[in-house]
């Protein structure tokens, strides 16, 4: 935001500050100055002359010649590139010698064997403006010859870019950076006064807000006795030195406003939209050619502002159409100042990538009550080159109830000295809040009961309609702080009422990572983002629930990841090529699967359908040359440490996994995870020869819960007996079934059961050996022979309940 000191200086005294303190007292009230420019510092030997006649060169396509008369009788030959001068126009000359404010010096040169006698100058050249688009066309009556500084009246200006944060809208404007500049030195601020007399005969532009959400004031007000032409030199070089280039009167009127109150609004030519206004969303498709020239694709989410006969003739907030602007002919207006929903116009403004000064304060929020102060600061600019103007009666202003209004905010003495860690009284923050505009009524504020603040003096603050960004206690604190000073709060470390610590999901989730590292693996994070194609090759069937980027960082890396599963395998492949083939990794993060959610209106008032991911938190382990075996150690290791459990399904075997090697994990319907072996022909498609164990767990489940606690158990000082007993399995028995029918068999006696052999004669057999060892001990005796075989008898008629036959027998 460029900001003029003497624009600042014409509401508040500033004698007292030089160009530096300015810039340091913005910058103490949040404003930070970014850069300071000085401006308007004449420049020897640039003098006003007039173009008599130019021509083309033959063998200069970029240049043409131009001949002026400085005063001096002489026709001046000058080589420029800018084309934007006729005969007739006075345009700055520099001569022969001058010492230009970029260190040059204008010295003869030829183009083409002929000479040129000086140069042309835009204002960026001569450090009046940062326009360099042509050369700078002076005002008719300026004497020739005469120092082009002193025919202009510039005087020495500075200009301030100052960074402005979002939750200043106010600060766009140079009111309301005055008005805390001048609250900040103490001195008195003084708006100008607006031109509110209607003296015109009422004129009346029908209005019809159909969007009323997204277009909540639309104010159209007709004035006429207009003569468009240039501005006055020195409303025109204010124009140019805050960035902006001078159009004619009516737009810099209109670009004044907006520049000083934060106010944007558009002029239209009155007779061509005579027919009123409509305010609606854009139909998919509906084209538009914008002021810039540029035909616009519109769609339903964007705003639309419409003749009476509903023809497109701008886009609410951001730009006008080319077909109602003013020209040379206009002698009435209808000026439009409205108030847009503020996220409607920055979408439409992101989307069609057009940003424009007033759509950068719609989308910020402006005062929707401050229309009618700007429309007299509107009509007292235009009359100092219109005397014949006259502001008719009778302005539509069509409001609907979305319309905001001023929010009344709590504020408690105690909470701003406790945020602050000052001890200011009510009076001091009455002050500092009154002198920006806010109105303080005193009240006594009862604390809740929860609450650290206690019963105490307060306010009811009612907050001015140009700070919308003011709606809760915090925001008042924290512009009494601005004022105060942040430089006179000092530096304290706030005491916390609980010290910091690990949260108990922190704290299972660091569990878990240190039962997976005790397992021998080592921590890979693969990147979120994978290509099309990477969830199929890595047998995920997921890939159609796979969330799509727009914008990804490149082409090739456009989904989020389903399954932790493809990035570890790329992680595997790498290192297996690498030859680092004994390798176990695993990662801990986050999936995303596709759900449609509603969210948020159109500007039309529909309801909008967004994509939100489902997204839960998974652990993934692998190892080169480990098998099913070794998974499932894996999964006994962590319920062994979380004290949880699921039943390993071998009839559901998930895609990607090994037909005979796989299981899933379940709790009933619930899905914990998978356990086995990849898929052969998967781990063919990275390279990899190995096998590979794999264990993969829904850890949102794992960590949601909390870990059963262990109960220490006394160590037996009695022997243990053990024995062998091995059974002929059918295959549709899992070894599974067998172990746990074995654990409830051998009951309290039973210390462990052990698979140690697993036999197949042929890979057709329908069944297999399986053998366990299985170890009693008893707490408090030695084991007779009796009760181990009453054990064993047990164990194998757990067996037989489930089909299988001991072997031998």
């Amino acid at each position: 935001m460029r900001i003029l000191r003497s624009w600042l200086a014409e509401y508040c005294d500033l004698k007292r500050l030089n160009d530096d303190q300015l810039g340091d007292v913005m910058t103490a009230l949040g404003m930070q100055v970014e850069s300071a420019e000085v401006i308007g510092t004449p420049v020897a030997g640039v003098v006003v002359a007039r173009v008599l006649r130019t021509e083309r060169h033959p063998d200069a396509a970029k240049v043409h010649r131009v001949w002026v008369d400085a005063g001096d009788g002489v026709d001046h030959h000058v080589w420029c590139g800018a084309f934007n001068m006729k005969p007739g126009d006075l345009v700055p000359l520099a001569t022969l010698g001058t010492r230009m404010p970029d260190g040059r010096e204008i010295l003869r040169r030829g183009i083409l064997g002929i000479d040129s006698e000086g140069m042309l100058c835009s204002a960026a050249e001569l450090g009046l403006s940062s326009d360099a688009a042509g050369i700078m066309i002076l005002s008719e009556g300026a004497t020739l010859g005469r120092n082009v500084f002193d025919a202009l009246g510039v005087k020495r200006d500075v200009v301030y870019d100052l960074d402005i944060t979002r939750n200043r809208p106010d600060a766009t404007g140079h009111l309301g950076v005055a008005r805390d500049v001048a609250a900040k030195l103490g001195v008195k601020f003084l708006p100008p006064k607006g031109d509110a007399n209607k003296k015109g005969s009422a004129r009346r532009v029908p209005v019809d807000v159909v969007a009323k959400e997204a277009c909540a004031r639309f104010n159209v007000t007709v004035m006429s006795g207009i003569t468009v032409g240039p501005s006055p030199d020195h409303l025109a070089r204010r124009i140019l030195a805050a960035g902006m280039r001078p159009i004619n009167n009516v737009v810099d009127a209109s670009n004044l406003v907006m520049l000083e109150c934060n106010q944007p609004n558009h002029a239209y030519d009155a007779e061509k939209v005579a027919s009123g206004f409509r305010i609606r969303v854009a139909t998919a498709g509906e084209t538009l050619t914008t002021l810039d020239g540029v035909v616009r694709t519109l769609d339903t989410n964007d705003l639309l502002i419409c003749d009476g006969d509903d023809r497109a003739i701008g886009i609410a907030g951001v730009m006008g159409g080319a077909t109602t602007e003013i020209s040379d002919s206009t002698t009435e207006i209808a000026l439009e100042t409205a108030w847009f929903e503020p996220n409607g116009v920055r979408l439409t403004s992101q989307r069609l990538a057009l940003r424009t000064e007033a759509s950068a304060r719609f989308e910020r929020g402006v005062d929707a009550l401050g229309v009618e102060y700007s429309i007299g600061r509107f009509a007292s600019l235009l009359r100092e080159s219109c005397p014949k103007l006259v502001v008719h009666s009778g302005a539509t202003d069509a409001r609907t109830r979305h319309l905001p209004k001023p929010a009344n905010v709590s504020l408690r003495v105690a909470r701003v000295n406790q945020v602050l860690g000052t001890s200011l009284h009510a009076r001091e923050v009455s002050s500092l809040l009154t002198r920006i505009g806010f109105v303080c009524t005193p009240k006594k504020i009862v604390a809740k009961k929860s609450s650290a603040v206690p019963s105490g003096p307060g306010f009811s603050v009612k907050v001015p309609s140009w700070r919308p960004d003011c709606v809760g206690e915090v925001d008042l604190v924290e512009e009494v702080a601005r004022h105060v000073g942040y430089e006179t709060l000092g530096k304290r470390v706030s005491q916390s009422t609980q010290p910091g610590g690990l949260s108990p999901l922190q704290q299972r989730r660091r569990a878990l990572r240190d039962v997976v590292l005790s397992l021998g693996a080592s921590e890979a994070m693969p990147s979120p983002f994978l290509a099309p194609g990477d969830h199929e090759r890595a047998g995920v069937a997921l890939e159609s629930a796979a969330l799509e980027l727009e914008n990804p960082l490149v082409v090739e890396e456009s989904l989020l990841r389903t399954s932790l599963r493809p990035g570890l395998l790329k992680a595997v492949a790498f290192n297996v090529s690498h030859r680092a083939n004994a390798i176990a990794l695993y990662e801990l993060g986050h999936v995303y699967r596709a759900r449609t959610a509603s969210g948020g209106t159109s500007p039309a008032g529909n309801d909008v359908v967004h994509a939100l991911p489902d997204e839960t938190e998974q652990l993934c382990i692998m190892a080169v040359g480990g098998d099913a075996s070794a998974a499932v150690g894996w999964w006994s290791e962590i319920t062994t440490v979380f004290g949880v459990g699921a039943q390993m399904d071998q009839s559901r075997v998930p895609a990607g996994y090994h037909p005979t090697r796989s299981a899933t994990l379940a709790r009933g319907k619930q899905l914990v995870g998978y356990v086995g072996e990849i898929d052969r022909t998967v781990l063919a498609r990275y390279g990899v020869d190995e096998r590979v164990a794999c264990l993969e767990i829904d850890a949102s489940i794992l960590l949601g819960e909390s870990p059963k606690v262990s109960i220490a158990k006394p160590v037996s000082r009695f022997p243990s007996s053990d024995f062998d007993i091995a059974f002929s399995v059918p295959a549709n028995v899992t070894a599974a079934a067998l172990h746990r029918a074995l654990r409830q068999a051998v009951g309290t006696l039973g210390e462990d059961v052990m698979l140690f052999d697993v036999f197949r004669k042929a890979p057709t057999d329908q069944t297999r050996s399986l053998a366990y060892r299985v170890r009693l001990r008893a707490s408090d005796r030695t084991l007779t022979d009796a009760e181990v075989s009453t054990t064993r008898t047990a164990a194998i008629s757990a067996g037989e309940k489930l089909g299988c036959s001991l072997r031998g027998t």
